[in-house]
């Protein structure tokens, strides 16, 4: 057992406590990462908030990076000192994996939503008893983590962890949605809706392959200024004027849209600002939504629901790192770094728009 200090959280909605846990040692395909960075997401706090009672207490965290710090027997691609990007599990196995596609994996609610590892289990103690953990494959809000090595993609020593992390969920949700699933041709506009770390990745993503116009919308002004520099054509606020803005903008509508909200009125707002034959993606957890059928078939609307970006990590990551170097994937313009015990100040920071994406750092 190795000894770590990991935020817990007691009860479904809890504040979240800083403990001493215990690890397992990775079993033969599993790896033990010590945490350099790790990503806080609305997703952590969003699933938190209505996360089952049986299922806690629990540590959550989903963008980790960090070093490699033992391999089981079975594991191979990296080794002990590598630097890595954590990012969700999958079976390998399955027909969605075997086909590139393991967002989608059969497996994934059990590797990622179950509050342990498939088979039931946790690699976890507090207190002597199980604690849950393996979110999204890793439970990052932890000085060590043990995870499964599909989940382990090797970066660059020199990429700095706090923008490593945020591409094991956010960034390569917002840029793969683009990139991966809409592939918008070079000329042709889109319109994110939403400009926190997964719309503004979507945004980078946007620019890098030459759509115009690009327009962001956010409540947040400084978020809107933001969406500019970093090459938006225009950032509106979601008031009553957008559909009518954005038409306009785009000369007759936009060829695509994509949502991070999850919000049921803007999701109708965005089939109201497409063109006829345009397409929207949708990454932002929600609940149910209702579309005007007669609205969807006349104007030929595309719909996509999107996890994950449609990412083979072991490929996508690697691509976005690319990018990065060259300029055109500029993560470090949404980052700000907080201590990993500051973590309440990061969420609060997160919620009230503040910052962009806050990345815990490990002294």
């Amino acid at each position: 057992m190795r000894r770590a200090r990991a935020v817990v959280v007691p009860e479904p909605g809890a504040p979240f406590a800083l403990r001493e846990v215990e690890l397992e040692d990775p079993r033969p395909c599993e790896v033990l990462v010590g945490m350099t960075a790790a990503g806080v997401c609305h997703t952590d706090l969003g699933i938190q908030a209505g996360w089952p009672r049986h299922l806690t207490p629990m540590v959550f965290g989903h963008e980790g990076a960090g070093r490699v710090a033992a391999v089981g027997a079975e594991v191979t691609g990296v080794a002990p000192g590598d630097a890595v990007c954590l990012t969700f599990a999958s079976c390998g196995l399955c027909p969605r994996c075997t086909a590139g596609q393991p967002a989608y994996c059969d497996s994934a609610r059990e590797l990622n939503l179950s509050g342990g590892r498939g088979d039931g289990t946790t690699p976890l103690r507090l207190d002597g008893a199980p604690l849950h953990g393996g979110f999204f494959g890793q439970s990052s809000f932890a000085t060590y983590a043990v995870v499964h090595a599909r989940g382990v993609v090797k970066v660059p020593a020199a990429l700095p962890a706090a923008l490593a992390a945020p591409l094991g969920c956010g960034a390569q949700t917002g840029a793969g949605t683009v990139l991966n699933r809409l592939r918008p041709e070079p000329g042709t506009s889109l319109v994110v809706l939403g400009a926190g770390g997964v719309g503004l990745s979507a945004l980078m993503a946007a620019v890098a392959v030459g759509c115009d116009p690009v327009v962001a919308v956010d409540p947040v002004a400084s978020r809107r200024d933001l969406a500019v520099e970093l090459g938006a054509r225009a950032a509106l606020a979601p008031d009553a004027g957008l559909v009518a803005a954005v038409r306009e903008l785009t000369g007759g509508g936009a060829h695509h849209v994509v949502d991070t909200t999850g919000r049921p009125g803007m999701l109708d707002r965005a089939v109201a600002a497409l063109r006829p034959c345009g397409a929207l993606a949708f990454v932002g957890l929600g609940g149910e939504v209702t579309f005007d059928m007669m609205r969807l078939m006349t104007k030929g609307v595309r719909l996509h629901g999107v996890m994950e970006g449609d990412s083979d990590p072991a490929r996508f990551i690697p691509e976005l790192i690319a990018l990065h170097r060259r300029g055109l994937f500029p993560l470090e313009r949404l980052v700000t770094t907080f201590p990993f015990e500051e973590i309440g100040a990061a969420v609060a920071a997160m919620r009230d728009g503040s910052v962009v994406k806050p990345v815990l750092t490990f002294g």
